[in-house]
């Protein structure tokens, strides 16, 4: 049965792939940060979707899954580490992003070609992180990998720490030593192909290159990505689902932030303290035990702080370079708007997001989500929008119901009146 499941995940992994490049990207072209940006939506919504069906699958055991790791795991259990696995991957993919950006301006990537890339990049890397997880699965059977896991996140924060804004040098990567040794290399590219025939002898083109280089880029970063994942769950499916669905957003997220690097500059500062406390947190889970939904929220608290420090340390700037022409009370002015705008957007989202979660791990999911859109409603139309049919759908509900008790209602004076009043008419009579 479970046979069943990895196979059928692996089929819709493939389908999904092949639409996305055999349809909607046959050809070579840029991605514009709209379009990037509609695709990032549609592969969160895709994952979203998938955790909705976790879920069933692990509170039914559908298939047996949700036993075969030790106990009869719940489905809002299954479907809030599924998330939480989610979100650390989605944001540690994001430095992956920056780097995956350097290489394209080293090789002089065309934008039309990068997509291609980035496609079978992330084919490469979730095969290999499919045998990575699956050697890490065999790991957890020793009670010693945690220290071990914890340890080597701790490490790469720190490493990640001194390293600062060290440049990439795809020139001392091993793999691209190698492949220049066997294949030459054209000094142009051929379009979107990896390798072409001149004078009767193939040749790697600088296309097929930056994939080797962003290849074994990824195979580090997964290194670090999967045992955080596992500090979550030790469930091999869960911890393969979650990192499939991060990386297939990889591509449309590259095309939406690589236009706007310098706007979240602190962004790898969130990351690094990230990676410290998923450490920290397997390091001491025999000493303190953090709750699923508690750890959850604390994610997501760090990664918004740096996005808000640098959405803030960028407006500030801008508003620094417009200060000599602008009056000082404007100029007050025009900085609240904009951090107020910010603020509630993040604080907002934060709340309904974690109002989503809440909906598949125990809590009050009908509460936290209104009180989120509310707070979106003090700056934004579309949540004041959202919130007022949220509010009618809700009223209309209600109404339903107490229409059907006051339909009951009357009917016990209508029947008591006419008990009686029968005794009357038979008096009369």
């Amino acid at each position: 049965m479970a046979f069943m499941v990895w196979s059928g995940f692996v089929v819709l992994i493939l389908a999904l792939l092949a639409i996305d490049l055999g349809f909607f990207h046959r050809k070579s072209k840029v991605i514009g940060i709209r379009e990037s940006i509609v695709w990032s939506i549609v592969w969160i919504a895709l994952a979203l979707a998938f955790n909705v069906l976790i879920f069933f699958l692990y509170e039914y055991n559908w298939l047996g899954v949700g036993v075969t790791v030790g106990h009869a795991q719940a489905g809002r259990e299954a479907a809030g580490a599924f998330f939480q696995g989610y979100v650390i991957e989605k944001s540690l993919s994001t430095d992956n992003i920056f780097v995956i950006a350097m290489l394209f301006a080293f090789f002089g990537v065309p934008p039309a070609n990068q997509y291609r890339v980035l496609f079978w990049g992330i084919v490469g890397a979730l095969v290999m992180r499919g045998g990575m997880i699956a050697l890490a699965n065999l790991l957890t059977h020793f009670s010693w990998v945690n220290y071990l896991f914890g340890t080597l996140l701790i490490i790469t924060a720190i490493k990640m720490l001194r390293a600062g804004d060290e440049q990439v040098a795809p020139d001392r990567n091993p793999l691209v030593r190698v492949a220049r040794r066997f294949f030459p290399v054209t000094p142009d590219f051929h379009g979107s192909r990896f390798f072409v025939v001149e004078g009767g002898k193939r040749h790697a083109t600088p296309l097929f290159i930056a994939l080797l280089a962003i290849e074994s880029t990824d195979l580090l970063f997964a290194i670090d990505s999967i045992p955080a994942v596992f500090a979550v769950t030790y469930d091999p499916f869960l911890v393969f689902t979650s990192n499939v669905f991060a990386i297939l957003g990889l591509r449309a997220l590259y095309f939406a932030l690589a236009a706007m690097m310098d706007m979240f500059r602190y962004l790898k500062q969130a990351i690094i303290v990230l990676l410290a406390y998923v450490g920290a947190k397997m390091l001491l889970q025999k000493v303190v035990e953090i709750d699923a939904n508690l750890s959850l929220i604390i994610v997501c608290a760090i990664l918004s702080a740096g996005v808000v420090a640098s959405l803030l340390k960028t407006q500030v700037e801008a508003l620094q370079a417009a200060a000599a022409s602008i009056p000082l009370a404007e100029m007050g002015l025009a900085a609240w708007r904009p951090v107020r705008k910010l603020l509630v957007l993040l604080v907002g989202g934060t709340v309904v997001l974690i109002g989503v979660v809440l909906f598949f791990t125990p809590g009050p999911a009908t509460v936290v989500i209104p009180v989120g859109l509310a707070i979106l409603a003090t700056e934004f139309v579309w949540a004041r929008r959202l919130l007022n049919k949220l509010k009618e759908t809700a009223l209309r509900a209600a109404s339903a119901v107490t229409g059907r008790s006051s339909d009951r209602a009357p009917a016990k004076p209508a029947n008591h009146r006419d008990a009686v009043e029968e005794p009357a008419d038979r008096d009369k009579r």
